[in-house]
């Protein structure tokens, strides 16, 4: 392509920065945010392309050319991947303080074995439960009365694999990006596998942006969550039980990995249902989750009209 800059590396100044898919007058976009700036510095790419955020610049060899900056008050920010091609990968009870949380809960079909796990506990999350940062998380009464908040890192898959070992899982790994895996605890409870109760519609935000591997440090970086400016969740990701290369190693023993695939790689303790009485969101509620080296991913909890 013209103007592509021979380079995998995306970078301004120097510094790897942030990559954000937005949209401008009804069209999706994808870009380098420049936070000092306030502007986000689109990539010259088809629309076709662009329709897939991330995806189209995970899947390209070399950087696209970049246009003209936009004030990011003339956008509107969308999740990383608005529409994954698969179910995003999530792993459970992958904090030893969670863990704990969970098990005493009444929640953990789990527990009898234990409540720290002997290997990753994997489910997912439908695509279509995906909603950017900024937009509502909908309960709806009719189906769950008891929905809890997650704040987790999650990771992005640049290069495909199959049998991983965790000495090469970085290398398959292009970046990461913060999601709140809101769950319905009474549907959680009713069925033995939690699909359901983790993929009800608006229950998975994602972003605000992604940022590239180098740009956070797993072994320093805090996560924190709030729930209408009170602190709910503050941890480090230096505490998770099983780390980044072991979920990766472990999830791609028979199943290939593929560009564009996202792993949720836990939630620390202070979940809704860790309290007692359990706080679990209303309508009306913010819900706020912070990784270091990342940024910040809002949500405002909203109900859905009959």
């Amino acid at each position: 392509m013209a103007g592509e800059t021979g380079t995998k590396k995306i970078r301004k100044g120097g510094e790897t920065l942030k990559i954000a898919t937005f949209s401008l007058v009804g069209e999706r976009r994808l870009g380098m945010l420049d936070a000092e700036a306030a502007n986000v510095i689109p990539f010259d790419l088809p629309a076709a392309e662009a329709a897939g955020g991330l995806l189209a610049l995970i899947e390209r060899a070399l950087q696209p050319r970049m246009l003209s900056p936009i004030p990011l008050e003339r956008v509107t920010l969308e999740a990383p991947i608005p529409r994954p091609r698969r179910n995003i990968f999530c792993v459970g009870k992958n904090y030893h303080d969670h863990a704990h949380e969970f098990a005493e809960s009444g929640f953990d079909s789990s527990a009898a074995a234990g409540p720290v796990p002997k290997h990753p506990i994997i489910f997912s999350k439908v695509p279509e439960s995906v909603v950017a940062s900024a937009t509502a998380v909908r309960i709806d009464r009719r189906v769950s009365n008891a929905v809890d908040y997650e704040g987790e890192l999650a990771v992005i898959i640049g290069k495909p694999g199959r049998g991983i070992s965790k000495e090469r899982a970085f290398d398959h790994v292009w970046g990461y990006t913060i999601v709140n895996d809101v769950t319905a605890r009474d549907l959680q409870a009713r069925y033995s596998q939690w699909l359901i109760a983790k993929s009800q519609d608006t229950f998975c935000p994602m972003g605000p942006w992604a940022v590239t591997k180098d740009e956070i440090d797993l072994a320093t970086a805090g996560i924190r969550c709030f729930v209408n400016g009170e602190r709910r969740q503050d941890s480090r990701l230096s505490k998770l039980i099983f780390d980044v290369p072991t979920i990766i190693a472990t999830i791609s023993e028979g199943i290939t990995l593929q560009p564009g695939d996202i792993i949720a790689t836990g939630t620390p303790a202070g979940v809704g249902i860790g309290f007692d009485p359990p706080k679990y969101l209303q309508p009306g509620d913010t819900v706020r989750v912070e990784i270091d080296g990342i940024g910040a991913l809002e949500n405002r909890v909203e109900a859905l009209a009959a």
